[in-house]
């Protein structure tokens, strides 16, 4: 994908079969998105593009993201997604 995907499209991506990620994703949509740089936007987008239950295991701390770019995200994600 060429430029960050339109905001209405990030957030529908947001929307998820899990509740606990639903929690994470969509503050962070709504209070952070929009002042990412275009490529932690196009990180972001990547990172909805990974399975809910590698989501998951990631966010939850049960396994170990091995792609540098998407493991610094899910930090950010962590981070501010705290209320």
């Amino acid at each position: 994908m060429s430029e960050p995907m339109k905001i209405a499209r990030v957030r529908w991506a947001c929307r998820r079969g899990m509740l606990e990620l639903d929690v994470l994703f969509q503050p962070f949509v709504e209070k952070h998105y929009e002042q990412l740089s275009n490529e932690d936007k196009l990180t972001f987008v990547r990172l909805l593009e990974c399975e809910d239950p590698e989501l998951f295991a990631w966010f939850m701390g049960h396994k170990t993201c091995e792609v540098p770019e998407l493991a610094d995200m899910i930090v950010k994600v962590r981070g501010r997604s705290a209320p």
